[in-house]
């Protein structure tokens, strides 16, 4: 990190004087409007005080902790302890304001009373949880759409720095992808299974109205909530980009009346949570033996030859002693991996006046990884203000700044990068030899070849640099008790700056062009106006009625340029004087430019009758220049209906239920992640050889589609939500179906066109599943609650058209021939392959002869019987999905001590171990897994793993059974203990809150799989396919955590 720092050195100082004038130019405006209440305070502190003590209880008698006792007019302020009690200075003739979530607040003069004791009354109001919708907000009672909702200060509980990745298990139906451990990694999200095959299957992220934002760069410390649009009730209102689900983050705003500041951070410790075994030194030299002896069976023409030469100890004084034992037995997994370090620290200000108010926050990471030389900073910033200006008008506006480095070391996919060298480094060659050469497996011969890992991660490296500034501004006029107008203009500005090079000492990787660089540079300008009507009125007592109509224009554009350079005299310069190598022609400089746009008109109507029967009609007409010129305006309807059956009075007789809700919902969703311009013909250039010279011709590249549309997703939601014995049990249960029709499929064309496809909507796939979330208060007695919160959810997926033939098809990656396949009938992410019955031992040589095969090759089943082995012998063997997905977290409060863990269960997933196809498959070209060890013997005939044999022999590799491994596991997701300190040892030093803790992620992890993590998936790039593709990836952390939460 210190090497990141140093290259990063004037950004990070530039970043630091801007973050400390920003904090100035903020904090006046801040001390301006704090400046009354201090005076108050000053005033306050001359006069006579009296000392009020008290209990404050619920309807019950229950002690209420937690409970804000304020000098009314004041900032002098208190909270209860865990007692109920507390203890306030008032002055002369001075009021207190008792407040607390989900209760009445109270105003008592104190006069003359020196104890005051005060019983809360729930308000039944506040106690129904609002939630953000599209445009809006809405009781959750109301609600006819399936919502599943998360606050801010849930976030933050696992000390983790990315905000996806804090969500991972909260929601049910909402998976969280952590493929990538590295750090500053991005995650992924699924809701609700998978939608599409050649579209996009992300959900569209809403951060405080500004649609299309990236939640991976924003500190969870400055979320408000997040609430996720599940269903098509909810989320036909963002139209053609509903389809994989919505998410709306809500950041945090100011308070009138209320000037806070708050500070959290912690610091972690993290360490490779699981190891794989390689063969030692001694190990690999017995392998290397055998699998020479080998060649004669496999090859004996070739063996005659001399094809097969083992290298001789005595000829490698370097690396062997004079009794042909090996000097060196490097571990090279203790090599790469090591302990690191992480900081997190926030910074916020909040409060207001009667009718301003601010928030303002800083925040900053730093965070090393495991793997020597990786790393990620980010420093952000937020201001937000909200301000009435007249009775009739408020306006307001946001922004949020963000600013990351993140050092990437391992990028190459498995292909001689840093986890692969890991495993295939040999152990008979040194980090260094006494000279200071990089040791290298070229330095045995034989060898694939491969790179130290050691040298890769400190000469081969991508600093991807990445500046992102989000702003929002609003109008809010109320034009009558009843309806209001809001105007909204939003921006997003991203620039993603990629910085890469490998050094002129990587042999095999960079050494022959003396050196590499390159630049890539992307800038995004996305800009949105969006301005709606909002009406709600209350007809008499039994009707309500909400209703929004509005409009909105956007348009995103972006451009990019790259430029790649080799043959460098020194590694001095590397890519901060690109021009000091050699820029390739044509194919090292790249660039192109994008625009899209869209325009739309949506509406939403909720009417509610009694405060028991909820309908809400939803609509948006979405026009989009990414849709073919044929088909360039979408509508997208939704209807929800809800039933309040415990607002009957049937229902007064079932004391133990205090809520009881049923609903169901019906509507369409699109997505238009198609591509911004595969609906129109190409051009592209290429050179013709002249006598005159190179000439450049233009050649149509693609067919086009006049026609290209959306895929859009029909959904049905049945949902039921119950609390019983006073909401000490909740319970929601959701039951959905999506069908999505017009997959985006490569038709195929006839040869006279030139063209051998072309894109076409013509496919489809359905997904139907089951969510159920449990909240219990188990126990709740004098000072001790324990409290647990269950998810869990299953998602069924089908294929159910691939076109006019409904052909196979095989998508990447191909490295290992046809791993997946899509199919009718079966689930997109099927696994493709054979079933590997063992092999074959001496007692059927006969058999294995009708295959042409030996005993110790691999046996396979042969499917039809054919005494052939080859592609028609491959079926489906297994999923990448799960099955169903469960969460439970137990959180115990005793007194000031908290105490809470957290397991995560994923069952019938399977993975496609790579890995240890490549380490199992190269025995003499690269070190192995230990698994060889196993391998087939004549003293050791049942094996699974075929006999060893030196590189060249005959040998059938084919993805198969044995390479598929069961991907179930069960995770401590987390675990924390805290200890808030009493409000009385805090009031002497005018902290409102102050609470420390400890905490573990990723502690425990049972699992029948080999490699690192199950939870994997090595080639973000090739898609939503692969998922469960395990190709030497980044081994996955193990962190402890410290931390601090103060209020003041």
């Amino acid at each position: 990190m210190r090497k990141l720092l140093h290259h990063l050195r004037y950004s990070s100082a530039d970043l630091k004087t801007l973050a400390l004038m920003l904090l100035l130019y903020s904090t006046a405006g801040i001390t301006a409007i704090a400046a009354s209440g201090a005076d108050e305070e000053m005033e306050i502190s001359g006069e006579m005080a009296i000392n009020v003590t008290g209990t404050i209880v619920d309807q019950n008698g229950e002690p209420l902790p937690g409970v804000s006792v304020l000098v009314q007019g004041t900032t002098t302020g208190t909270v209860t302890d865990l007692e109920g009690n507390y203890s306030i200075e008032v002055p002369e003739g001075g009021a207190l304001v008792f407040s607390f979530i989900g209760f009445k607040s109270q105003v008592i003069q104190v006069a003359d009373q020196s104890q005051i004791n005060v019983t809360m009354e729930e308000d039944a109001r506040a106690l129904d949880e609002v939630v953000v919708v599209g445009y809006g907000t809405l009781k959750k009672s109301d609600l006819t759409g399936s919502v599943g909702s998360v606050k801010g200060d849930k976030l933050i509980d696992r000390s983790q720095p990315n905000a996806v990745k804090s969500l991972q298990g909260r929601i049910a139906g909402v998976e969280v992808l952590n493929n990538q451990n590295s750090p500053g990694a991005s995650a992924r999200i699924r809701i609700r299974g998978i939608n599409s095959i050649n579209s996009g299957v992300n959900p569209l992220f809403v951060i405080d109205g500004v649609i299309g934002a990236d939640l991976n760069m924003i500190n969870p410390a400055d979320i408000e909530s997040v609430e996720v649009l599940k269903d098509a009730s909810s989320a036909a209102i963002y139209g053609a980009r509903g389809a994989n689900g919505v998410i709306m983050i809500t950041t945090k705003r100011g308070e009138k009346n209320l000037n806070q500041i708050s500070y959290d951070s912690f610091v972690s410790l993290s360490h490779r949570a699981g190891s794989v075994k390689t063969l030692n030194a001694n190990q690999f030299m017995e392998i290397y033996n055998r699998a020479f002896d080998n060649a004669a069976k496999y090859d004996p023409q070739g063996f005659a030859q001399g094809r097969y030469q083992r290298a001789d100890p005595a000829d490698f004084p370097d690396l062997f002693d004079a009794n042909g034992q090996p000097i060196y037995d490097t571990n090279w997994e203790e090599e790469i991996y090591n302990p690191a370090w992480a900081q997190n620290h926030n910074l916020a200000f909040r409060g207001g006046s009667n009718t301003t108010s601010y928030n303002v926050s800083l925040g900053y990471t730093n965070e090393d990884g495991i793997m020597m030389n990786s790393g990620f900073e980010r420093f952000t910033g937020k201001i937000a203000l909200d301000s009435d200006i007249k009775p009739w008008l408020t306006i307001g506006g946001s922004m949020l700044g963000t600013k990351s480095s993140r050092r990437v070391v391992d990028d190459a996919n498995g292909a001689l990068n840093v986890a692969r060298m890991t495993a295939e480094a040999l152990p008979i060659i040194p980090l260094r030899y006494p000279d200071g050469r990089w040791g290298s497996n070229a330095d045995w011969p034989g060898t694939e070849g491969g790179e130290n890992p050691v040298n890769i991660a400190q000469n081969r490296y991508t600093d991807v640099n990445i500046t992102q500034m989000y702003a929002d501004f609003y109008m809010n006029f109320k034009i009558t008790q009843d309806l209001e107008f809001r105007s909204t203009f939003s921006t997003i500005f991203d620039t993603n700056k990629s910085n890469f090079y490998s050094s002129r000492n990587l042999r095999l990787l960079s050494a022959d062009q003396r050196g590499v660089a390159s630049v890539g540079m992307t800038k995004r300008l996305y800009w949105q106006n969006e301005n709606f009507l909002t009406w709600n009125k209350s007809i008499g007592e039994r009707h309500r009625i909400n209703g929004m109509f509005g409009f909105s224009w956007q348009r995103d554009q972006f451009e990019n340029l790259s430029v790649r350079s080799e043959g460098f005299i020194d590694d001095f310069f590397q890519w901060r004087n690109i021009r000091a190598g050699n820029i390739i022609p044509i194919s090292g400089i790249n660039g192109n430019v994008g625009e899209a746009g869209l325009n739309s008109f949506f509406s939403r109507w909720n009417y509610t009758l009694d405060d028991k029967y909820l309908l809400t009609v939803t609509g948006r007409y979405d026009g989009s220049s990414r849709f073919g010129r044929n088909n360039k305006f979408a509508f997208f309807p939704s209807i929800g209906l809800g039933w309040n059956l415990s607002e009957e009075g049937f229902m007064d007789g079932l004391s133990g239920v205090n809520k009881l809700k049923i609903r169901g919902s019906a509507g369409s969703t699109g997505n238009q992640e198609i591509g911004n311009f595969n609906s129109l013909q190409f051009l592209g250039t290429f050179n013709v050889l002249k006598a005159s010279g190179n000439e450049i011709g233009i050649s149509q590249t693609s067919f086009g589609n006049p026609d290209l549309l959306w895929e859009s997703t029909d959904q049905f939601d049945f949902g039921v939500e119950l609390g019983l014995f006073n909401s000490r049990l909740m319970m929601e249960a959701d039951l959905y179906y999506k069908k999505t029709k017009n997959l985006l499929l490569n038709a195929p064309l006839p040869w006279s066109t030139g063209f051998s496809s072309v894109l076409q909507n013509i496919g489809s796939v359905e997904n139907k599943g089951l969510e159920l979330t449990f909240n219990t208060v188990n126990i709740e007695k004098g000072d001790f609650m324990w409290t647990t919160d269950l998810n869990w959810s299953t998602n069924s997926n089908k294929i159910l058209s691939l076109g006019a033939n409904d052909a196979d098809i095989f998508p990447g990656p191909w490295f290992l021939g046809q791993t997946n396949i899509l199919r009718v009938g079966e689930p997109i992410g099927s696994i493709w392959g054979r079933v590997r019955l063992g092999t074959w031992n001496q007692d059927q040589a006969d058999q294995a002869a009708e295959y042409g095969l030996l005993p110790g090759d691999i046996r396979w089943q042969d499917l039809d019987n054919n005494n052939v082995i080859n592609a028609n012998d491959s079926k489906i063997i297994g999923r990448m999905y799960p099955k169903w997905v469960g969460n439970i977290t137990n959180t115990f409060q005793y007194r000031n001590f908290d105490f809470s863990f957290e397991f995560r269960a994923v069952q019938g997933m399977d993975v496609i171990n790579a890995t240890l196809h490549s380490v199992e498959d190269r025995q003499t070209l690269a070190n192995s897994y230990a698994t060889v060890l196993d391998a087939w013997r004549p003293d050791n005939q049942d094996a699974m793993v075929a006999e060893v044999r030196a590189w060249g022999t005959p040998y059938l590799t084919n993805m198969d059974t044995h390479w598929m491994e069961d991907g179930s596991f069960v995770r401590l997701q987390n675990l924390m203990l805290g200890y808030t300190v009493p409000a009385n040892i805090l009031s002497r030093y005018n902290i409102n809150r102050a609470r420390f803790f400890l905490s573990g992620q990723n502690l425990l992890l049972f699992t029948e799989y080999t490699g690192y993590d199950p939870e994997v998936n090595t080639f973000e790039g090739a898609g939503q396919l692969p998922q469960g593709l395990d190709f030497f990836p980044f081994a996955r952390p193990r962190t402890y955590s410290a931390g601090v939460n103060i209020t003041f």
